[in-house]
């Protein structure tokens, strides 16, 4: 478990590399001209890396069932509030597929782009990032704030002190 504003500050920045890197692939699944092949590639490539994501903030599947009671309630209750269904479960394609529903409208227009000569292409690659760095970018800060809110207490007022300054 994170004990410091400074470690859990660590991890935030290596899962926002680890999303961009993530979303350069999808762009890359985009452009294949193969009906459905990116959404296939985004599934895979969610379903992996929303878990890692988790695991590297402590607070995948099993490492809040490890979690003291009250502990675990928490970072529960903190993830429901934010509305992010995945913080503390099982992460299946069922589960991404729906959330990339969220965002059909953007998945649409860049499977509908790359249908367009040349520039569809670099249209498709574009949303499909674009996509991508949203749902990661957004499951990262929403770890950030479940695993700033579990921190010990004399570290959660070191991070409200900081964020005044």
């Amino acid at each position: 478990m994170i004990d410091t504003i400074a470690e859990l500050d660590r991890v935030r920045d290596d899962c926002k590399r680890l999303v961009t890197t993530r979303s350069m692939l999808s762009a890359g699944a985009a452009v294949v001209p193969i009906p459905g092949a990116d959404l296939v590639a985004d599934i895979g490539l969610l379903t992996k890396l929303l878990p890692q994501i988790s695991n590297r903030f402590g607070l995948d599947h099993d490492q809040v069932q490890k979690l003291e009671p009250h502990l675990a309630q928490q970072a529960l209750v903190m993830a429901s509030s934010l509305g992010n269904t995945m913080i503390g479960r099982m992460v299946t394609k069922r589960i991404v597929a729906s959330l990339l529903r969220r965002i059909a409208t953007r998945v649409a227009a860049g499977s509908i782009a790359k249908f367009v000569p040349f520039a569809g292409s670099a249209v498709a690659a574009t949303i499909s990032f674009g996509a991508m760095k949203l749902i990661g970018n957004s499951h990262v800060e929403d770890c950030y704030k479940t695993a700033r809110a579990l921190l010990p207490a004399d570290q959660r007022a070191v991070s409200a002190t900081v964020g005044k300054g």
